[in-house]
């Protein structure tokens, strides 16, 4: 079978042209315009490229089948236990890295670093600030620490859920927490992430409501990811806590997250 057969068939198993394009170019470890120019070469060993599709076909995430994920034009290691980047949490770092710059040394935590995404990006930008993070999963730990080795930046991680046993106090506390409602019905491929990094709680806010309670009294700025749905509850949340806020879209249009700063 040619390039170009592979390349037909795979868009109609997977109704992409994008996925379709993306498997051959992982498969054949070749960028996108390689593949184009070589199409009319045979595809070796096809049968262990159509094992690929099937795996997708059969709930896999792309990104768990090739191990990294782009975020901010990097190239993250991810796999089975750990969150998915998403393209909407560049916006949350580009708010966290706007409030950053206006500290000479900011201290910074985030709560749930999964696969380290956010606190490695800020940490690229801001050399003089100081890092630390939790996260309940040991699983999305071992990927963190893989991915500050690979970028070199320092971070210090504690395995512990929320702010549990940290005592310190920080210029801002980021957090993309799980903001799923139980009962949500997801898709086969998001199913295969973990439970514990997507769902929080009965209504989906329970967690984002207790991180706003716990950084009351333990930063100057919280700047969290939230549901579509969650901004009237969560403006109430950070009224009650002492909060001043704006809230913010992504590019589809629905509210994203917030900026919080707790009233002096």
């Amino acid at each position: 079978m040619k390039i170009s057969e592979a390349l037909k068939s795979t868009k109609i198993e997977l109704d992409s042209s994008n996925l379709a394009w993306r498997f051959l170019s992982f498969y054949l470890k070749q960028p996108k315009e390689w593949v184009f120019l070589n199409s009319n070469l045979e595809l070796e060993n096809e049968n262990e490229f159509f094992c690929l599709i099937n795996r997708y076909k059969n709930g896999e995430p792309f990104e768990y089948i090739t191990g990294v994920c782009e975020f901010l034009g990097r190239e993250f290691s991810v796999g089975k236990g750990v969150l998915i980047p998403r393209f909407e949490t560049e916006i949350l770092v580009e708010k966290a890295l706007n409030v950053a710059k206006n500290y000479a040394t900011p201290k910074i935590c985030e709560i749930g670093i999964g696969s380290g995404i956010i606190s490695i990006s800020l940490a690229l930008e801001l050399e003089k600030a100081k890092f630390s993070a939790t996260d309940i999963s040991l699983e999305a730990i071992k990927f963190a620490r893989k991915n500050i080795d690979k970028f070199g930046v320092e971070i210090e991680i504690n395995h512990t859920s929320l702010l549990d046993g940290v005592n310190d106090k920080f210029d801002i506390i980021v957090s993309n927490p799980p903001y799923i409602a139980d009962d949500y019905e997801l898709d086969i491929w998001v199913k295969n992430e973990p439970k514990t990094a997507l769902f929080g709680g009965a209504k989906g806010d329970e967690l984002l409501k207790q991180i706003i309670n716990l950084a009351k009294t333990r930063t100057k700025y919280l700047i969290c990811e939230i549901g579509y749905d969650q901004k009237a509850s969560l403006s109430k949340e950070l009224e009650d806590c002492g909060f001043e806020y704006e809230f913010y879209k992504d590019l589809a249009g629905f509210d994203r997250g917030f900026v919080a700063k707790i009233k002096e």
